[in-house]
């Protein structure tokens, strides 16, 4: 044994040193080859290592991701006029400006129908006050038939005591009580309405009269019966000159004659 193999150094125990190619190995002495240092580091490497603040790192960036899509989605229509072409924002004032003026049109229309429909009522009511002015100035001048509630009296003259001033305080004791139209006989009273006594018996606007004299008055029943009937009056009159006054009260009361216009 030289001195050089003296120097080798002891190799460790339970492994077996194998020489080749040039190359030096350490083979454990159960057989099972050892493992590379460096894929050991690298799987080492790989091997994914979680702490607590990294989850909470990715909780947080999972809200924040939330967040961001729903402000996303809940803005999306907000910014579609922003993120619009200048030709699409000239297309849509246009079609808001062709809007509007149609609105505006359909408005005008509207208040001119209102207009017309106001003018048109307040047509009607002043036709329909014209012709309420009509009827009772047709009623007053006699030009017009009526029909309503009154009375029919009576006058009769065996005697042919009564006289024409009697006839015409019958009519205006008639008028007091609130009788609207009068007929006598087949005269239709007027404002103008005259009694004269003449050579064939008693005139009324140029007919003659003869008795019985019948009047048709329009009005209060009772209110008319009662002031023909007062003492003094007309009833009590006639009577004192031996003629004869029937008072009938009626629902309905038609006066047919009328007054030349």
């Amino acid at each position: 044994m030289t001195a050089r193999e003296d120097e080798r150094p002891t190799e460790p125990a339970g492994e077996q040193v194998i020489e080749a190619a040039g190359e030096r190995v350490n083979e454990p002495a159960d057989g099972v080859p050892p493992e590379p240092a460096g894929l050991r580091g690298l799987a080492g490497l790989l091997r994914p290592r979680v702490s607590r603040a990294q989850l909470a790192g990715g909780l947080l960036c999972l809200l924040l991701g939330f967040a961001v899509v729903v402000q996303v989605q809940s803005t999306k229509r907000d910014t579609t006029f922003a993120t619009a072409r200048q030709d699409e924002l000239v297309g849509i004032l246009s079609d808001l400006g062709q809007r509007s003026d149609r609105l505006q049109g359909d408005l005008r229309e509207l208040e001119d129908t209102k207009a017309e429909l106001e003018r048109d009522a307040e047509g009607e009511t002043a036709l329909e006050e014209a012709r309420e002015r009509t009827t009772t100035y047709g009623l007053l001048a006699g030009t017009l038939p009526a029909e309503g509630p009154g009375i029919e009296m009576v006058i009769s003259d065996p005697g042919g005591a009564v006289k024409a001033i009697d006839l015409l305080d019958a009519l205006e004791e008639l008028r007091d009580a609130g009788a609207e139209v009068v007929q006598v006989n087949d005269v239709r009273a007027g404002v103008d309405t005259y009694f004269v006594d003449g050579r064939h018996g008693i005139e009324s606007d140029g007919e003659v009269l003869t008795a019985p004299y019948r009047f048709l008055a329009i009005g209060d029943p009772h209110t008319m019966t009662t002031a023909m009937n007062i003492p003094g009056g007309l009833v009590r009159t006639l009577q004192g000159k031996g003629a004869g006054v029937l008072i009938n009260p009626r629902a309905k009361v038609t006066v047919g004659a009328v007054r030349s216009p």
